[in-house]
Order: C-alpha cells, then structure tokens, then sequence
C-alpha cells in the first residue's frame, strides 16, 4: 500500500514537473515570437519619388510614409531617419510606391542617363527661388504653377537727345501652367534674395532657396530665360481651374486701383 502511494505521488510530480516545463517552453516561444514582432520604425513610397527629389521634399510631400513593421521585416539597409544630415540628398532614380526606402537610393546628386523626365517635345529649366517665392516647401514634383514676373520696363527711342529711360516696375504674369519635374536645394545671391524696401541687398548674405525645374515648351522657354535674366520671378501654386489674365499689368500707379 505505501509503495503505491509512493509510486502515486511520484507520478503526480514527475507530472507536474512537465506540465510546468510544457508552460516554461511555452513563454519562451511566446517571448521569441514577440521580440520577433518588436516593431521597428521604416519609410515606405506612398507614390512615385522622381529622380532628382531630395528626400526632406519627398517626406514633407507625402511621396514618402513612416511606418511600423516587424523587426524581422526590415530590410537591409532600410532608411532610418530623415535629418539635417541626409535630408538635402537627392534620389538617384525613381523610387516606385510600394518600396521600402533604403538609404543608399538617396546621394549626393542623382546619376544615371536620365535624372529626370522631360516631358517629350519639351526642355527644362530651373529657376532659384526663395521660400516665399517658391510657396513655402509645398512645391512637389508633378505642382503646377503660375510664373509671374517683376520687370523694370525701359521707354523705347530717344527723348529731348536723352538716353531711353527707366519706368516704375511692373508686374505681370509670365507663364500660366507650367509643370514642375524636380526640387532641389540653392544658394541665393543677394540680388535674388527679397529684401524689404530701403534695405541694401548688395550687404546681405546668401540665403538658402531652392531649385525649381520646370518642363516648359521651346518657346516659352525662351521667355523664362529672359524673365530670370532680366526680372525678379516668383511661383504661385496653381488650383483647380484659375481664370488667369495674362494681360493684367500692376505697378505701382495701379496697385490698389487696379481690380
């Protein structure tokens, strides 16, 4: 009979015994299953991220998301950050939706054949502008803008034996829907800089601004040149369906008279 009881109890605990380590096993598969889930912060490509865009522009524009997946999921070399750092970099080539962002696919300046896509029959041409000008950091690749242009025009032919003579400055729109195809970053001289009125610009230091490449038509091409080199240009987003007047001239005399 007490062997029985023996044999019993000692059952009952080589039992228990296994019950507890089949538990113990158990957490610890749980614990590795979790640590495998540990999610790890990556950048995905919401939508198509155009060689030559830098990856600030990308993340500010939504072409670029943060995101959490498992640990395990993160690929090799996968983007960590966007800092001061990296942030200026440019894509080297089209990053498509759906991919996770790596960070060797930003650099120093985009390489390849074609940096970016010019629209057949058309040219591009870059343009620096100033935050304000270039309105603020919404310009994506794929905006649509409205070029305007600040000129100061000249009387034509000879009065009284005088030189042709300086008018008051005007302004006008110089372009109305005009493609944008790349951001990037620039350095302003001062003569492109906006100072306040009265402020001598030829004394202020360069400012950061960016590099606006637009795909235009041969043509008006040619007048976007003339209008950087002769005048002060400034970038208005476009919205849906603008009545735009290409005539319209403001200058000083009509400023809060003109409607």
């Amino acid at each position: 009979m007490g062997r029985r009881i023996v044999a019993i109890f000692a059952a009952a605990v080589v039992a228990l015994l296994g019950v507890v380590a089949v538990l113990m096993y158990a957490k610890g598969a749980d614990d590795r299953a979790i640590a495998a889930q540990d999610p790890s912060s990556v950048y995905v490509v919401k939508s198509v991220v155009p060689a030559g865009t830098t990856l600030k522009d990308s993340v500010q524009s939504g072409l670029i998301i943060k995101t959490s997946v498992a640990a395990k999921g993160v690929p090799l070399g996968a983007l960590q950050g966007v800092t001061g750092s990296n942030g200026g970099l440019y894509a080297l080539s089209d990053i498509q939706p759906g991919e996770y962002v790596l960070a060797d696919r930003f650099g120093t300046k985009p390489v390849g054949q074609k940096a970016i896509d010019v629209p057949a029959g058309q040219v591009a041409v870059s343009i620096a502008l100033a935050d304000p000008a270039r309105v603020g950091t919404f310009l994506t690749p794929g905006s649509k803008v409205v070029l305007f242009d600040t000129y100061t025009p000249t009387e034509t032919g000879v009065k009284n034996g005088a030189d042709a003579t300086k008018l008051s400055q005007q302004t006008r729109v110089l372009l109305d829907d005009v493609l944008v195809i790349a951001m990037g970053e620039a350095s302003l001289t001062p003569t492109q800089a906006p100072t306040n009125a009265g402020e001598d610009s030829a004394d202020s230091a360069p400012v950061r601004g960016a590099l606006m490449t637009v795909a235009v038509s041969p043509a008006d091409a040619t007048r976007l040149v003339h209008g950087i080199q002769t005048g002060n240009l400034y970038a208005a987003l476009r919205g849906t369906d603008p009545k735009i007047d290409l005539g319209k001239v403001i200058s000083e005399a009509t400023l809060f008279s003109a409607k």
